[in-house]
C-alpha cells in the first residue's frame, strides 16, 4: 500500500480539530465558488468590441483592473494604510497599455446611469483625483447603444498624446 503519511504532532492535531489543517487530498475540500458566465456586463462587452476596433494593435487592452494595480504609495507616505484602503477595492473598467513595457497609458470608465448617483459621483471624483495625482489620464465615455469608432479613436489619441 503506497499511502502518503499525514503530518504528525500536537500542532497538526489541534489544527485538524479546528478544521485548519492542510489536507493532502484537494478533492476532499469543498468550496462554494462557481465560475461566472461572463467577465464583462453586456454594456461593457459591447464597448470592448468598439474599443478593440478603435485601438487596433496600437495598445493592449485590459478590463476590470484594480486601482491598486495602477497606482502606488511611495515608502514613507503618511497614513499609508488609510490611503491604500481607499483604493484597494476599486477598479477601472478598461486600461490601455503600451506593448513593450505594458505601461498603463490611459484608463477608461464606461459611465452608465449608475454614475449619476451621488455616492457614485463621489467615488468617481476620488478615482479621477487619485489617477490625476499619479499622472495617469482617465477618459469617461457615456454608455450608449452604439459608438462611433473613429470618435473614440480620436478621443483616445488626444488623451494619450496630452501626457
Amino acid at each position: 500500500m503506497n499511502r502518503k503519511q499525514e503530518p504528525q504532532g500536537c500542532l497538526f492535531v489541534i489544527l485538524k480539530l479546528l478544521g485548519l489543517a492542510p489536507t493532502t487530498n484537494s478533492a476532499a475540500v469543498s468550496l462554494p465558488y462557481q465560475r461566472k458566465d461572463y467577465l464583462l456586463t453586456k454594456a461593457e462587452r459591447s464597448f470592448f468590441g468598439v474599443l478593440q476596433k478603435a485601438v487596433g494593435n496600437q495598445y493592449l487592452i485590459f478590463a476590470k483592473v484594480r486601482l491598486a494595480d495602477l497606482v502606488f504609495l511611495p515608502r514613507g507616505t503618511e497614513k499609508r494604510q488609510s490611503h491604500f484602503n481607499r483604493i484597494q477595492s476599486k477598479h477601472i473598467d478598461f486600461v490601455l497599455c503600451d506593448h513593450d513595457a505594458v505601461r498603463p497609458l490611459l484608463t477608461i470608465e464606461l459611465d452608465d446611469s449608475s454614475h449619476n448617483r451621488t455616492d457614485r459621483q463621489g467615488r468617481d471624483a476620488f478615482v479621477d483625483s487619485a489617477l490625476a495625482a499619479a499622472g495617469l489620464p482617465i477618459l469617461h465615455v457615456p454608455a450608449r447603444t452604439s459608438y462611433n469608432v473613429q470618435e473614440l479613436a480620436n478621443a483616445i489619441q488626444q488623451e494619450v498624446q496630452s501626457q
